[in-house]
């Protein structure tokens, strides 16, 4: 009986100054990185649409919309620059996969709230509108790196013989 075994092999281009400095300039062509470029694409221009537009309709629901797309766009930008950096190996205290899974749980949730919210009082204001469909792109990105943090936080371990779970290196899937 014959077997045959497939591998594959990951490459990142890595660059270190003298003092430790890392580059994982690879980063940002991996589906993750993609994701949270789409991501902060999509809170930018959000964040512009409302916040340059004069005359809001309904000013409580679109000053919460322009707050949670900043708030959301600096969290996504730091955890941008910690995987480019490789800065999450430094502290390695925070359970970084769960954090990243929490952050898009709770970020899923308030941008598609602050959407609806604003799909509904939006009343035809062309820039207001863009903002709105904008929102919810962010809530299908969002959703989709839930997805994938998910699998990778919660989905299922190596155990090995004795039952135990055996440690898995998460750092070559983000």
């Amino acid at each position: 009986m014959s077997h045959t075994v497939i591998s594959t092999t990951t490459t990142t281009r890595t660059r270190t100054a003298g003092d430790g400095f890392s580059l994982n300039s690879g980063y940002s062509r991996t589906i993750p990185g993609l994701l949270k470029i789409g991501q902060m694409l999509a809170l930018l221009i959000v964040f512009l649409c409302v916040h340059c537009v004069r005359g809001w309709p309904s000013w409580a629901v679109f000053q919460y919309f322009e707050v949670v797309s900043l708030w959301f766009l600096i969290a996504l930008l730091i955890f941008f620059l910690m995987h480019l950096f490789r800065l999450q190996a430094k502290m390695p205290c925070i359970n970084w996969p769960l954090t990243e899974f929490f952050h898009y749980s709770v970020g899923t949730v308030l941008i598609l709230i602050a959407s609806i919210m604003a799909a509904v009082k939006s009343q035809g204001v062309s820039a207001l509108v863009v903002a709105t469909v904008f929102g919810f792109i962010t809530t299908f990105l969002m959703a989709v790196s839930l997805w994938t943090s998910y699998s990778v936080t919660c989905g299922p371990h190596q155990t090995g013989k004795d039952g135990h779970s055996l440690p898995v290196s998460v750092t070559g899937m983000l």
